[in-house]
């Protein structure tokens, strides 16, 4: 056994070249993600307040979308990464050809869902909100609802090619994407005078083209999973479900996740345009504290599908251990980074006294969290997915998100008179909750168990 460990490095199926190849390409690709958001929400800021509101506000509902569509694209990757681990590719490309056509159909299904019920988002989800941010809102809405297919196929072709070792095509679409949508915003905004449809045109135009390219550059036969070139394709309900194994628990969780945050939205905006101000900017920020994180575990699914695809269960561990550690030094950079900016970026704001003193508030102590917790609640997790065990964590997920960042958020809020502070509050709970039960998880090795082929 002892021989075993030791020769472990050296038999890796992964070297460290492997693995600059494959996370530094997400880091970045997430990164100019982030910066359009925050580029976004520094353009509209110039419209108003109540404009910074309402996109804000249905940025959280495109965020639950989006994760749904990432977590059917991490099943995907997971069950085609496993395949590609046992060397059996035919069943990889199936599995990504399934994946495509399963993903585009879903999210036609839930886009016409989203215009029929919009009433009811912009009246009821959203709380108690002004006519001008409901207006905003419903404005914002109209555009970005057309873009749901696009986004989900964009995270399909995109979690190809990094079940493929290749994450530098996505990035590259997102570079060129990302740059046409900043550029975009800044003349409907500034040169025309445009107010949310100026950013809302620009981010529907952005998603049709990049999802447009990299679904035409996955049907490339030269690689070693492709989609097929046909309008005519039949669904594989045997290898759908084994996606669904996977995206089914992890979209559940997410979806609930997002969920429970709308409805803390809707406690925050009890508390003014002030606190739903600094609580969307605040919100923006701290995505570049976890920035590394995120996009470190895109990788992580690839790499541990592809190890136990090939039973190889010590090397996920190994790397488990390896890239967590990754985690934690690149959240420390990333957190000193964003605080040592924070004032810069409050000023480019314009924001309220009020609102930048609160948003001052949530990012700090999010930082403090972050680089001690977050890496245990959420890249541990990774691991158990990758490896067939999607159950266990959307049970924790839920069950924390309902007694931690739900009830919580209220008592704290209410009747701790924290105000929309006491929801971040839950939050840091809801990691803790989290972190101490996913190592447990990790240690007594139950994922080890689990097969998703």
């Amino acid at each position: 056994m002892q021989q075993q460990t030791l020769a472990l490095p050296s038999m890796k199926l992964f070297t460290n070249r492997d693995l600059s190849i494959l996370f530094l390409p997400l880091v970045i690709e997430q990164g100019l993600e982030y910066l359009v958001g925050l580029a976004d929400s520094i353009m509209v800021a110039h419209v108003g307040e109540s404009a910074v509101s309402g996109v804000s506000l249905v940025d959280f509902v495109m965020a639950l979308l989006i994760s749904l569509f990432a977590a059917l694209a991490t099943g995907g990757a997971v069950i085609a990464g496993q395949y590609m681990g046992r060397k059996q590719m035919k069943e990889s490309r199936d599995a990504a050809n399934q994946l495509v056509w399963f993903a585009g159909a879903f999210s036609i299904i839930i886009m016409l869902i989203i215009y029929l019920i919009k009433p009811l988002i912009l009246n009821g989800l959203f709380g108690d909100i002004t006519d001008e941010v409901r207006t905003n809102a419903n404005t914002y809405l109209m555009f970005t609802g057309i873009s749901i297919p696009f986004l989900a196929l964009y995270n399909a072709g995109a979690a190809i090619f990094r079940t493929m070792g290749n994450a530098k095509l996505p990035m590259y679409v997102m570079l060129v994407m990302n740059i046409a949508h900043a550029v975009g915003n800044a003349i409907l905004i500034y040169s025309f005078h445009f107010g949310v449809e100026g950013v809302a045109i620009p981010t529907l135009l952005s998603r049709v083209a990049a999802a447009t390219i990299i679904i035409t550059l996955a049907c490339n036969k030269k690689k070693p999973i492709y989609i097929k070139k046909s309008l005519k394709h039949k669904f594989n309900w045997s290898m759908i479900k084994k996606i669904l194994g996977i995206g089914v628990p992890y979209g559940l969780e997410n979806g609930l996740f997002y969920f429970g945050r709308i409805v803390v939205l809707s406690l925050v905006s009890t508390f003014g345009t002030a606190a739903i101000a600094a609580n969307a900017v605040g919100g923006t920020i701290v995505m570049f504290e976890v920035l590394p994180g995120m996009a470190i575990g895109l990788g992580l699914t690839v790499i541990i599908a592809r190890c136990v695809g090939a039973g190889e269960y010590e090397q996920a561990k190994y790397f488990t251990k390896k890239i967590m550690g990754v985690v934690y030094a690149a959240q420390v950079v990333s957190c000193a980074l964003v605080l040592a900016l924070l004032p810069t970026i409050l000023n480019v704001y314009g924001l309220s006294e009020t609102a930048k003193s609160l948003t001052t508030q949530i990012v700090w102590w999010h930082a403090a969290f972050e680089v001690v917790i977050w890496p245990l609640a959420y890249t541990l997790p990774v691991t158990f997915r990758a490896s067939g065990d999607a159950k266990f964590p959307m049970c924790v997920g839920i069950l924390s998100m309902f007694f931690c960042r739900i009830a919580l958020s209220y008592v704290f809020s209410i009747y701790f008179h924290m105000g929309m502070f006491g929801t971040w509050v839950a939050m840091f709970i809801d990691w803790i909750v989290k972190a101490f039960i996913f190592a447990g998880r990790y240690i007594n090795g139950k994922w080890t168990e689990f097969k998703a082929i």
